[in-house]
Formats: structure tokens, sequence, C-alpha cells
């Protein structure tokens, strides 16, 4: 039965299709966006459209801007001699909120995984290796998830640069903080035993 009728049905749809939007919390935005001020409505709509017409990658990094460089490539308070290969624009805001790394970033957008047909042409490794070639970089962090797909990638990616003689690092993995030992997988328990610092 139509209950609201075509537009608002339209809406909470259009809603839907979001990530980790399910048909209730679409309804509820929906309803949230038809009560607000129309000069806010118009306003969310138009920075929707903005975003979606200005928004590039950086030309060094590959992170989403509206700049030719985002502002972390070209800040000179940043080392950009380490450099952080991450595998989304996620990632790299999630090591910003920390606030204590001060090297710069290379994202990938995603990783190597043949069961879905992506290889390494898929993603941005061919600019992480000619950016290698073009600036002097000291140490290459790189910070795929822990997932199998990440792992290969981050070995994949160590072969690569390994004749170049950077020095590449893997971020450490382990148990998280407040996490139960006996709900953690075997992989992660021996990546937090080899990884385990002095005290």
């Amino acid at each position: 039965m139509d209950v609201y009728g075509g537009q608002v049905n339209k809406l909470i749809e259009e809603l839907s299709r979001l990530p980790g939007i399910g048909g209730k919390t679409a309804q509820r935005l929906a309803f949230f966006i038809i009560n607000m001020p129309e000069e806010r409505a118009k306003s969310l709509a138009d920075s929707i459209i903005d975003a979606k017409q200005n928004i590039k990658y950086c030309k060094t990094c590959y992170t989403i801007t509206d700049r030719e460089e985002c502002p972390i490539c070209t800040s000179e308070k940043r080392n950009h001699k380490l450099i952080m290969v991450v595998e989304s624009p996620r990632d790299l805001a999630a090591y910003e909120r920390c606030g204590q790394y001060q090297g710069v970033y290379h994202v990938l957008h995603g990783v190597i995984n043949p069961a879905m047909g992506i290889g390494a042409n898929d993603i941005r490794l061919k600019e992480l290796i000619t950016r290698l070639t073009q600036v002097d970089v000291e140490e290459l962090i790189v910070a795929t998830n822990s997932s199998v797909e990440g792992e290969a990638t981050a070995m994949y990616i160590s072969k690569l640069v390994k004749p170049s003689g950077i020095k590449t690092t893997r971020i450490a993995s382990g148990v998280p903080v407040g996490g139960d030992l006996e709900c953690i997988d075997e992989v992660t328990l021996l990546r937090a035993l080899d990884g385990r610092i002095t005290i």
C-alpha cells in the first residue's frame, strides 16, 4: 500500500541505497529532510551536487580533494620523505584523527583481490612506484588492513620496492584494546606475539 506518495517513496528509496542505511533509517532520514527548513534542505542538496562535481583525486597521493593537490601533500610541515600507503581515503582520515603521524600518504583505492578480479593494475600501485622514483623517500609504511587481501598487497608492495633500497615497514597489528583473547583469531594472536615490545 502506498502510504506516502511517489516523492516521499523515491526519497526513501534513494537514501536506502546509501551504504549502511536500511529501510527504517532511510525513512527516518527522509522525514528529517522533509521537516528541515527549505533553506537547509537546499543547502544539503547543493553540497551533494557541488561535491560530486568538484571532488577529484590529489595528483600526488590520490586521496579525494577539491584542489589539484590535497592540503597534506602541499603542507611544508609534513615529512615528505615518509610515505604511508593506505587502502582508502577513509583509512587516511583515521590516521589523521590520531594526530601523531607527520608524514604523507599514498592511497591505493583498493587491494589486490584475484577472487574479485582486482589485480595490481586496478589499484594505484603503478602511481606509487612512479612516485618513489621521483622523490627522495626514506621509509615507506604499508598500512593496508590485516585481511588476506591486505596482507597479500603488502607483500606485493614489499617485493616491488625492495630493489630500490627504500626502507619498507608494515604497521603492527594485534590484540585490540578491550579485546578478549579467547575471541581473537589465531593470525591476530600470532601477529600480536611477533610484534611484542619491552615494558
